[in-house]
């Protein structure tokens, strides 16, 4: 019974980006600690292709085809407990005279719209949650 509370609806789809985006703090937090390092390369994995996996499977629950579970790709595996990233070196820029390829601004911007997306799916679960124990205690 549990477990038809815990995976319907947004929980499973918000638990996933919270697992994303936490595991991708950690790139971006890297990236941002290594921006001095001569030859480092920053590294991310494509949020466009996590949000493709995720809207996958969001179809294909509401299809009727069972739970909620995205499929794997190159850059993003899911296992029960969590999300593990595999990510690709990036960066466009020319490199500088120590063979560092560093964009503060886009990293910092790529921080702030990871933590947007973290907050905002802690909060939408924190709701769902609240919602959950007032159905139990049945109070408003």
């Amino acid at each position: 019974m549990i477990e038809g509370v815990t995976n319907s609806d947004a929980v499973p789809v918000l638990e996933r980006m919270l697992q994303f985006a936490g595991a991708r703090h950690r790139l971006i937090v890297n990236n941002i600690a290594n921006l001095d390092t001569p030859g480092f390369r920053p590294v991310d994995v494509s949020v466009g292709a996590f949000q493709e996996q995720i809207a996958r499977a969001i179809d294909a629950r509401r299809a009727g085809l069972g739970r909620f579970e995205p499929a794997d790709s190159n850059q993003v595996e899911f296992s029960p407990t969590g999300v593990r990233l595999h990510p690709v070196p990036v960066g466009a820029n020319i490199l500088f005279h120590d063979q560092n390829d560093r964009d503060l601004e886009r990293s910092m911007q790529d921080l702030v719209e990871n933590f947007l997306t973290f907050r905002l799916a802690a909060d939408l679960l924190r709701s769902r949650f609240d919602l959950i124990n007032t159905a139990i205690r049945e109070r408003v």
